[in-house]
């Protein structure tokens, strides 16, 4: 049977018909979201939903003295160090392991403050730049740093002494690296540019003084196996 006019609707237009598709699908998504923020109280930031994360109290030994303090279990090492002791030449760099503008020694190691919980290190010995120092005396590869003028701003500058510090440890255990000649030489690596560069690829100088610091640690190695 052949279809009348009156079968459909009346005539539409393009605007009205776009402007009803919006104004539907607004009170669908305002929908949604009620029934979602209903449905799932507010959660707190460690996502549990009942309130503030744990606290913990440690006690931290670092540069040979004793910090209690009250952190959240998540607290990095990081913060804790500059937010809760106050030892802020640590610097924030990435925060994600990729800078070494964070590294201090832990036990001699070094490591990156950042990818590390506070909570991990009660009864470690934990040294920052601040504590490179002797009596008030800068350390032998502070002072090669200043000869060799060895930073431009500075902010990477701690990350790279404490590295430093732990390379020259690590030389004197003989322990190699990815680039030694011979990684069975305990005690006898040759120390050249390379080796340097190597063990010191985890911290970055975004002034580009790579050539200054490579031969203030090279100084500081060749006096110490003077």
């Amino acid at each position: 049977m052949p279809t009348t006019p009156s079968t459909f609707p009346s005539a539409v237009s393009r605007r009205a018909f776009l402007g009803s598709v919006a104004a539907t699908a607004g009170a669908a998504a305002s929908g949604l979201v009620s029934e979602t923020v209903g449905a799932h109280p507010a959660a707190d930031d460690a996502g549990t939903g009942k309130g503030p994360p744990p606290t913990i109290t440690l006690s931290l030994r670092i540069n040979g003295e004793k910090h209690s303090l009250t952190v959240e279990s998540r607290v990095t090492l990081l913060d804790a160090l500059r937010d809760h002791v106050g030892l802020v030449g640590t610097k924030k760099g990435c925060d994600r392991g990729q800078c070494g503008a964070c590294t201090v020694l832990v036990n001699d190691r070094r490591i990156n403050a950042c990818l590390t919980l506070a909570v991990m290190h009660e009864g470690d010995d934990i040294r920052t730049v601040e504590g490179l120092s002797n009596d008030a005396s800068l350390s032998p590869l502070q002072q090669a740093f200043i000869r060799h003028d060895a930073f431009q701003c500075g902010f990477c500058t701690p990350g790279q002494l404490c590295s430093a510090t732990a390379l020259i440890g690590e030389l004197q255990r003989g322990e190699p690296s990815h680039v030694s000649a011979n990684v069975r030489a305990a005690g006898s690596i040759a120390v050249n540019s390379d080796e340097i560069r190597e063990r010191m690829s985890g911290n970055l100088c975004r002034c580009g003084a790579y050539p200054n610091i490579v031969a203030a640690i090279a100084e500081v190695v060749a006096k110490e196996r003077a």
